[in-house]
């Protein structure tokens, strides 16, 4: 774990470190200036007895007991007004007080009267003379007797304490020598008060310095590794939050939903309590997203967060699973009427009015409802019931609230079963192209073919693609897919004749993951096929999606030298906007209109078929009519001028092993047309050609 200042061990570390450095110093400064003192008692002794021998002339006779000579008394007398030392005691070398100079008693006479009370005091322990010694010897003083013995100097520091006394002194005991032998030990009181202020000042001056020297050389570093280990730490949190979290909304995502979800599943074995989980989908987000940006989209998205989650009870959680589809998971519910007004609130709450980037947004959401154990009682199985319960909220018109119900359940199964189906498919090369004629007019000439995409189940019948292609887009696997098309139907195309085209249908999937052009490239080169020969078809709702990126795309794609063409067109929002904005080289009108023309509204789908043939006319793009299944079909788009038809009526989508057939039998029937208009002769047959009512 980094070190900060939130964690326990930082903070003993921050807080010892400089008490530490502190009681350091101190304990140097003081070490230093004890030093300092020592020595000066030391030298000034030394000083003082050196003086004594040198200006005493009697004090070896003093050291024996006798009185000072008065040259020595007015030695001693001048010697008490000058200098650090106030105090002098001389002892004879066995230890025994000879004479005592004291300048603040102003007495220097003699053993007993010069004796101070702190003398006595310290030599109270002392042992007296026997019987036999000399009555006016003073009592023995073992620190004398020491400091011969050891051959050094014996240094006492004391705190003055008596009135009169100096603050700070130190006694120090000498021996005197003269001629090599040691005539006396003077034992020098020293005022160090002065000195003891003069080192203390200097101490401190140089431990400020010393503690500005670490601050500087140590602070600096270590204040810029905490501020390099704090962000670390922050950032390590944050990787840690966006695992579990969702980084727009702040909201726990998928996967700390599916742990927790599990863990309440776990406690529902040993409880009669249940789970409910409310699966919420924004309607119509998408189109807030195109309209309004995508900055107007996650400011909605943190607004349906924030209201979500003071829905929210201390036993639910919110979560977000996706682009715009929330969970709320919710615990404890006390009866299914609780659960149902729990979702009827959310929908209530979330269904309302925002306001985004100073716009206004009216929204409403659908809601799926599981409840757990009853609609599952793993995490697998109760998230899908939800969202089989969702998507029957959608079907049933939006803005609503469906509870999961067992006829669902089925829709689940089944739901599943194509799941795996494409699966299988895709891993075992499992899917098939069916190919379905494309008819020239006037003179009925096949041009091409349509590539469709086919599936099996597990029983060999086919799956209608309206009910597998959806579910594969979400799961994702469409684009996977769709270049697997591309690819196929490439090859087959390319052994047929130079003039046939083949026609592929493209998935947005297939945009969003960017480089189309650029795959498309790679699969002609793979496969030989002519450029000019691939038809590339898209839909409106692509283009409604991003139609920037999509356009820039579709420019590359025609770079390259295949056709686009727009499917379904009539049928979406806003198609003659896209025919002046990107150059189009085929529209196919809407299997819708052919159907029209069996209804009794005809003449408003005749008009409108002949104005968007005369509209590409205009243009000078291929209109092609889907879904012709009739004769009557027939002649009026032959007489609407269409260029090409597609549907039944020429063919049914049929599989690779059919198309050589139809495409000899195509090629014979424009033969035998060919020949037959070239016998001027011959009576015009009645004969249609031998594509019709493949």
């Amino acid at each position: 774990m980094p070190l900060s200042f939130r964690t326990p061990l930082a903070k003993l570390f921050f807080g010892a470190v400089p008490v530490l450095v502190l009681a350091g110093t101190w304990l140097v400064a003081k070490t230093a200036v004890d030093r300092l003192l020592y020595h000066d008692a030391v030298l000034t002794g030394r000083s003082w007895t050196a003086y004594l021998v040198e200006n005493i002339k009697d004090l070896d006779d003093i050291a024996k007991g006798a009185k000072p000579s008065a040259d020595s008394q007015a030695f001693f007398d001048r010697a008490q007004k000058a200098g650090q030392v106030f105090r002098c005691v001389i002892y004879d070398p066995a230890g025994h007080v000879r004479l005592v100079v004291d300048s603040l008693e102003k007495s220097a006479d003699g053993r007993d009267e010069a004796k101070p009370k702190d003398a006595e005091e310290r030599d109270a322990g002392a042992k007296k003379p026997d019987d036999d010694d000399d009555e006016d010897l003073a009592e023995h003083n073992p620190a004398a007797a020491r400091a011969i013995a050891l051959g050094q100097p014996l240094i006492n520091a004391e705190e003055g304490e008596e009135p009169g006394r100096p603050e700070f002194f130190s006694e120090a005991y000498l021996p005197a020598i003269a001629n090599g032998k040691t005539i006396a030990i003077v034992e020098t009181y020293i005022d160090q008060t002065e000195k003891r202020n003069e080192f203390r000042r200097t101490s401190a001056l140089m431990s400020g310095a010393l503690l500005a020297l670490i601050a500087i050389a140590f602070g600096a570093p270590g204040l810029a590794w905490l501020k390099r280990s704090n962000e670390k730490r922050r950032a390590e949190a944050h990787i840690r939050f966006l695992v579990d979290h969702d980084s727009l909304t702040g909201l726990i995502n998928r996967n700390k939903l599916v742990d927790e979800t599990s863990a309440a599943l776990s406690e529902l074995e040993r409880t009669p309590e249940r789970l409910a989980l409310h699966h919420i989908d924004i309607d119509h987000f998408k189109d807030i997203n195109d309209t309004l940006g995508h900055g107007a989209g996650d400011a909605l998205l943190c607004g349906v967060a924030r209201r979500l989650a003071k829905l929210a009870s201390d036993h639910d959680r919110v979560a977000r699973v996706g682009g715009d589809e929330f969970v709320l998971l919710q615990g404890r519910p006390a009866s299914d009427g609780a659960i149902a007004a729990t979702a009827a609130e959310i929908r209530r709450q979330l269904s309302s009015t925002y306001e985004v980037n100073g716009q206004t947004v009216n929204v409403s959401v659908s809601v799926g409802v599981a409840i757990a154990p009853v609609h599952g009682d793993t995490v697998v199985r109760l998230m899908k019931s939800a969202e089989l319960a969702l998507y029957d909220s959608k079907i049933a018109g939006r803005d609503g609230v469906s509870i999961f119900s067992n006829e669902m359940d089925e829709e689940l199964a089944e739901r599943l079963r194509l799941e795996r189906a494409i699966r299988d498919a895709l891993a075992s090369d499992g899917f098939e192209l069916y190919y379905q004629p494309v008819v020239e007019m006037p003179k009925s000439r096949l041009c091409g073919f349509e590539a469709l995409l086919r599936m099996r189940d597990a029983t060999g019948a086919i799956v209608s693609p309206a009910l597998f292609i959806p579910l594969a887009e979400q799961m994702g696997l469409i684009d996977k897919i769709g270049e697997w098309v591309l690819r196929e139907a490439s090859r087959t195309a390319q052994a047929w004749p130079a003039n046939l085209k083949v026609a592929v249908n493209l998935s947005p999937a297939q945009f969003a993951r960017g480089e189309l052009a650029a795959r498309v490239e790679r699969i002609l080169a793979e496969t030989g096929l002519a450029a000019d020969r691939l038809e590339l078809e898209i839909t409106e709702g692509l283009l409604l999606s991003n139609s920037v990126d999509v356009l820039a795309e579709l420019r590359k794609l025609k770079a390259l030298g295949v056709s686009i063409v727009m499917d379904d067109f009539g049928t979406g929002h806003s198609s003659l906007s896209y025919l002046w904005r990107f150059p189009f080289d085929k529209i196919k009108i809407d299997r819708a209109f052919m159907l029209a023309l069996e209804a009794e509204d005809r003449a408003n789908a005749e008009t409108i078929v002949k104005t968007i043939i005369d509209l590409g006319r205009s243009l000078n793009v291929t209109v092609t009519v889907e879904g012709v299944e009739t004769v009557r079909q027939v002649d009026f788009v032959k007489a609407a001028r269409c260029d090409q038809i597609q549907g039944y009526y020429f063919g049914r989508p049929m599989p690779q092993l059919d198309l050589a057939a139809y495409i000899a039998t195509a090629c014979l029937a424009e033969l035998a047309a060919a020949n037959e208009a070239a016998a001027p002769n011959r009576a015009p047959s009645d004969a249609r050609p031998g594509l019709v009512g493949a």
